[in-house]
């Protein structure tokens, strides 16, 4: 069955009604005109008898718009990819700038590019020294504590453009 052929009800009819009062108030419509399709909406059944009375009207009509079809869910969409670090995220365009042809040559020559920070060692290190020393609850709360604050720091430089500057040798 085809929405033309669904029955409506009186909040249908009220709708389009409603709808031809707005047109009418706004001058699309004369008094006879109005007349004559406001008594076809009280006699009409289905949605299909309401269609030809509002379609040479602007929206809104008082019928409900067609339903559109969802863009298919893509898990890496360009908001999700920005906002998690994927392939638009602008760390993305300084990363690639670093790993292109360049970096062989640079280690070559004798730069050494320095890798990440080593969070992970230093926050287990932190770990097991207040775990052995006061307890581990004590160890797992300040590791959380230490993890926050450098990702608030990261997400504020990261906001803001900043970017570490390198040495040149």
């Amino acid at each position: 069955m085809t929405r033309d052929e669904m029955r409506i009800g009186d909040a249908e009819r009220d709708a389009v009604m409603v709808a031809l009062h707005d047109h009418f108030a706004a001058g699309r419509l004369d008094r006879g005109e109005l007349d004559e399709r406001m008594d076809a909406v009280l006699s009409a059944k289905t949605h299909g008898d309401l269609r030809p009375l509002v379609r040479d009207l602007p929206a809104p009509t008082g019928l409900p718009e067609p339903e559109k079809q969802a863009p298919a869910a893509v898990p890496w969409g360009p908001g999700a990819a920005v906002m998690f670090g994927g392939p638009m995220n602008p760390a993305w365009r300084h990363h690639a700038r670093h790993m292109g042809h360049g970096h062989d040559r640079h280690m070559a020559r004798g730069r050494h590019r320095h890798g990440p920070f080593p969070a992970f060692p230093l926050l287990l290190g932190v770990f097991l020294v207040l775990a052995f020393t006061a307890g581990p609850g004590a160890g797992l709360f300040a590791v959380l504590q230490i993890a926050l604050a450098v990702w608030v720091v990261r997400a504020v430089l990261l906001a803001f453009g900043v970017r570490r500057s390198r040495r040149s040798t």
